[in-house]
């Protein structure tokens, strides 16, 4: 499957900010089961430098300086994917058990492994907890393949918590998203790796965009799409799989890749270092994602 994907970023300034430094993670990268067939980002005002590079984890991260004085700034990313069509049910018998791959994680000392056990670590958003173990433990039996206990820890966060736009922002503690069983997108995947992570189990977190459709006889609305965050985890007989807590299900098709991290601190879609500016800017963000016709 092809799409194009249009994501909008615009910020308001109460006062002027007379220059900033960006970092975008707007770039959809290339994995497994996707392809980037191009990119294309364009931001007002114009930057007086910009420069593309891949991070430490693999993503495509653009920087850019604004040097002039201004009170908005918008940035537009414009990206045409080529998906690989995996909607299929898992067998989820299939696949090495819990214990299997907490010993190979023990004893194998393969590069693949090396850089998955760094997924082990706490992150600046995530500290693996007796909770959290707590938590995830009666989904995790040692004779049972570890993609099925993973889905029952899914299933379960989509059941026991409520999404609510409200309850969180970015800097909501995870015990606080665990106590009152409340949150979004962001929240459920950092819940899920942090769980995961108690367990001894690599967890990262999967930032990226999802193809939204509207109900029948409806017209899809341009810019109705979202930004979307969901989970990866490790096992040695089958690389990196993705599940998705906020929709109870593995990621398929219409889960677009963006970047890989250990949290959202790492794979924020545009962050940086503003001199002025005032108090509270006004952020409005619009994802439009396309299918296009198969070549």
């Amino acid at each position: 499957m092809r799409f194009r994907i249009k994501h909008i970023t615009h910020y308001q300034y109460a006062q002027r900010v007379t220059r900033c430094y960006n970092l975008a993670n707007v770039i959809p990268r290339n994995t497994d089961r996707q392809q980037c067939l191009n990119s294309r980002i364009s931001v007002s005002p114009q930057p007086a430098t910009k420069r593309k590079r891949t991070d430490y984890f693999g993503n495509q991260a653009y920087h850019f300086e604004i040097q002039e004085p201004h009170t908005e700034l918008t940035i537009t990313a414009e990206s045409d994917i080529q998906i690989q069509n995996n909607d299929h049910k898992l067998n989820l018998d299939l696949g090495a058990s819990y214990g299997e791959v907490l010993d190979y994680l023990r004893m194998t000392l393969n590069d693949d492994t090396i850089l998955a056990r760094e997924f082990l670590l706490n992150s600046p958003m995530i500290e693996a907890s007796t909770a959290l173990a707590e938590y995830a433990r009666p989904s995790f039996d040692l004779k049972r393949s570890l993609k099925a206990c993973v889905s029952e820890l899914t299933t379960r966060i989509f059941n026991d918590f409520t999404y609510d736009p409200e309850f969180t922002t970015i800097a909501t503690p995870l015990g606080d998203v665990l106590e009152h069983k409340r949150g979004v997108c962001q929240d459920f995947a950092h819940l899920q790796i942090g769980c995961l992570r108690a367990m001894g189990i690599p967890a990262k977190y999967v930032s990226g965009y999802i193809e939204t459709l509207p109900k029948p006889g409806e017209k899809k609305l341009v810019g109705a799409d979202a930004t979307h965050a969901w989970m990866a985890y490790f096992s040695p007989s089958e690389g990196w799989a993705e599940f998705d807590p906020t929709n109870n299900t593995a990621a398929h098709s219409q889960h677009i890749v963006t970047a890989f991290g250990r949290d959202y601190f790492d794979v924020t879609p545009v962050k940086g270092v503003i001199f002025g500016g005032g108090k509270g800017p006004i952020l409005s963000v619009s994802v439009d994602v396309s299918r296009l016709p198969e070549i």
